[in-house]
């Protein structure tokens, strides 16, 4: 494994965060450069994506860097049955980082064992997603000034919801109080509450929504994801059990921000994207330049 590969949000110390969210602040002020001039860089999608690739081709672009790889495992070997093992120590082959999405658990991980060069977890299945995690935290610093004892309010799908799971991690570094509100199908999982109790990390459990939010500092709502359930009539149960309205923002504090790792469905309200409130669509702009923070420190740059 390439000690410089970022799989797990917990291959980041809390200096190295704050680094990284340093080095991003510095990317937003002038995000244009060649410091991945002669670099390429392999985008291996095995999932669908789109902020996600769309973002790290965009920070490789602007940092002078070229791109090889594919947005549907459909147009690789791996449709002829390539393993992923062989399919990583090629692509380490050509490239001098790899970023890759996947669906199975602890791909990431894997890949990151027998690839030659630094590897970069775009997502695997319902486990990690760190680089969602650094922009999730870059945007939580810019907007509130600070990563210290912030009441944060988590929503949705806490059982699959990866971006949670990695956010969750991150931030027990801060002293966060969380609130997790979930119906108790997707409550968040016991390795997680476990965690949370070896750290001493204060934690609510909620099924209730409109009626708590009024505390909160940040309010990450999540999707309910379809593609994570076997039953589809588990998925009808669920998927619109808490829809934020802009009715329910009136009383809440003049600091909230709301977030969200998107694509919504319906669990924010059209009308709430007008509330000054409302940041998740430049929570994702924040993601080029935190990913290209990441790309940087991965390569030594």
């Amino acid at each position: 494994m390439d000690n410089r590969s970022l799989v797990s949000i917990d291959d980041y110390t809390k200096e190295e965060i704050l680094e990284v969210l340093a080095r991003a602040a510095e990317f937003e002020k002038n995000p244009n450069s060649n410091i991945l001039e002669g670099k390429v860089i392999s985008s291996l999608f095995f999932e669908p994506s789109t902020r996600t690739r769309l973002s790290f081709e965009t920070a490789i672009s602007r940092m002078g860097g070229r791109i090889v790889g594919f947005s549907d495992s459909s147009s690789s070997s791996t449709s002829k049955g390539e393993t992923l093992n062989d399919t990583i120590k090629m692509v380490s082959n050509y490239s001098d980082l790899i970023v890759m999405r996947h669906p199975i658990e602890g791909s990431a991980r894997w890949a990151s064992e027998v690839s030659d060069v630094p590897v970069i977890n775009a997502g695997d299945g319902a486990n990690q997603h760190p680089t969602q995690t650094m922009l999730d935290l870059y945007s939580i610093q810019k907007t509130q000034g600070t990563l210290e004892n912030l009441n944060i309010f988590m929503v949705g799908d806490l059982k699959y919801g990866r971006t949670v799971h990695s956010l969750l991690m991150a931030l027990s570094h801060f002293n966060p109080t969380f609130h997790f509100i979930a119906p108790k199908e997707l409550e968040i999982p016991r390795a997680y509450k476990i965690f949370m109790d070896e750290n001493n990390i204060t934690y609510y459990e909620h099924t209730e929504f409109d009626s708590i939010i009024n505390d909160a500092d940040i309010l990450y709502m999540t999707r309910v994801q379809r593609e994570r359930f076997a039953d589809p009539l588990e998925y009808e149960k669920v998927k619109n059990v808490y829809i934020l309205k802009n009715n329910m923002l009136k009383d809440t504090k003049d600091n909230l921000r709301i977030l969200h790792p998107l694509p919504r469905v319906n669990e924010i309200a059209v009308d709430v994207d007008t509330n000054p409130k409302a940041y998740y669509f430049e929570q994702a702009l924040n993601g080029v330049y935190a990913r290209q923070a990441i790309i940087a420190k991965a390569l030594n740059l």
